[in-house]
């Protein structure tokens, strides 16, 4: 039977728990029952990195790595200090995702001092899926990431990036999404999730604190164009790092993984120099529906976490932002040589098997019975989810307009 997603009667609706648990912080804090979670960049760097050594923070990185990482928590901190504007939930998940960054970034670094060969690991060229936001990337990605012949990467490893014995992450990644759902009750509405489902690699590269993720969470406007005017190189050197040791873990090395995370979009050259001989998939959709779905998401995720959320601030901003990705991918494109296809949002949604079809040929890959017998399960998983009432939520909110 399918799941219902309740109702969402506006963009800036949030469950009440939010704010009963926004007063508990508040009044805990002004009462000193718990300290108020601090902000400062050294601070949440003493308290990230306790228990590790201090070459952990540089081993299988150059200076210039380590120095990225350090200013960019410097300027985070400071856009999340002047600009977002968060409320009691909101502050308590900044220090939350800031200190689970560093204290990775320190981990990854221990597990390759201890194993320096993960660092070195010979992966297969991966297929990249680009395209904006709500385009239909996820279920591109989960459709190549069905055939037995890929690997793709779990979301319980993407925000969980250093391996375990005994692998507890899927209890870890099933746990935070009981509670993320518990806070927004629209969230599967807009992505569908699963602990040990094929997603996209976000917490990969929020762990390096690009600004992807925390864009679409937070009103950091001076973040936002310090990064983006920044080479994003040393971002992805970390991606690789990561990739290439959860490709080692899972044995699946010798298999394309699938990656995809619409920031890739926006730093497409990088990633393709990256790895130069990737097979490249570009999703597209009308911009306007493009714009309209991801104002809905990036408000969802906003509210939760400041009480002073402006829609029209929200629409103005991605409005830029889907041009500016869109020229990025296009100067992109004009450089690459390899194998590019493209898939149509709209055709994908009338008959996908005759889309994936075109394109496994244009990307020169086979496409056999099992596979498509995979991608038919995703299909049916997907049928049965949640996010076909997003469509119904922006019908709802263009008709209240």
């Amino acid at each position: 039977m399918a799941s219902v997603a309740p109702s969402r009667p506006h963009p800036l609706a949030r469950a009440p728990l939010v704010d009963r648990l926004a007063r508990f912080l508040d009044h805990g804090w002004d009462k000193g029952w718990i300290p108020p979670p601090p902000l400062d960049p050294e601070e949440l760097i003493r308290r990230g990195s306790k228990g590790f050594r201090a070459e952990d923070e540089t081993f299988g990185r150059s200076p210039e790595n380590v120095e990225d990482f350090r200013l960019r928590l410097e300027k985070l901190c400071d856009a999340v200090g002047s600009e977002a504007r968060l409320n009691a939930v909101g502050r308590a998940f900044a220090y939350g995702l800031l200190t689970r960054a560093i204290q990775q970034r320190f981990a990854l670094g221990a597990l390759w001092r201890k194993r320096p060969d993960l660092l070195s690991t010979p992966i297969a060229p991966p297929i990249i899926v680009a395209g904006q936001m709500r385009s239909g990337t996820t279920r591109i990605h989960r459709l190549l990431a069905a055939d037995p012949a890929h690997s793709a990467t779990r979301f319980c490893d993407s925000w969980h990036p250093v391996p375990e014995r005994p692998d507890l992450r899927p209890l870890r990644g099933g746990f935070k999404l009981f509670m993320a759902r518990k806070l927004d009750p629209w969230i599967d509405s807009l992505h569908p999730f699963g602990a040990a489902r094929a997603d996209e690699e976000l917490g990969w590269l929020a762990s390096a604190l690009d600004h992807s993720a925390y864009e679409a969470q937070w009103h950091i406007p001076s973040y936002v164009a310090f990064s983006e005017a920044r080479d994003p190189t040393p971002v992805y050197r970390e991606f690789e790092r990561i990739l290439r040791t959860d490709a080692a873990q899972h044995g699946n090395a010798d298999r394309p993984r699938v990656l995809k995370v619409p920031q890739f979009t926006e730093d497409l050259m990088v990633l393709l120099d990256r790895f130069p001989n990737a097979k490249l998939v570009v999703s597209k959709r009308c911009s306007e529906e493009t714009l309209r779905s991801s104002v809905s998401l990036v408000a969802n995720q906003m509210v939760i976490q400041s009480d002073e959320v402006d829609l029209d601030r929200i629409e103005n901003e991605w409005r830029r932002k889907i041009a500016l990705r869109q020229r990025r991918l296009e100067q992109a494109l004009s450089t690459f040589d390899g194998t590019v296809a493209e898939i149509d949002f709209d055709r994908l949604g009338e008959d996908w098997q005759a889309e994936m079809k075109r394109l496994y040929d244009e990307l020169g890959l086979p496409l056999g019975a099992v596979a498509l017998n995979a991608m038919r399960a995703e299909m049916d998983r997907s049928e049965n989810g949640q996010h076909k009432a997003h469509a119904a939520h922006l019908a709802g909110f263009a008709s209240q307009a």
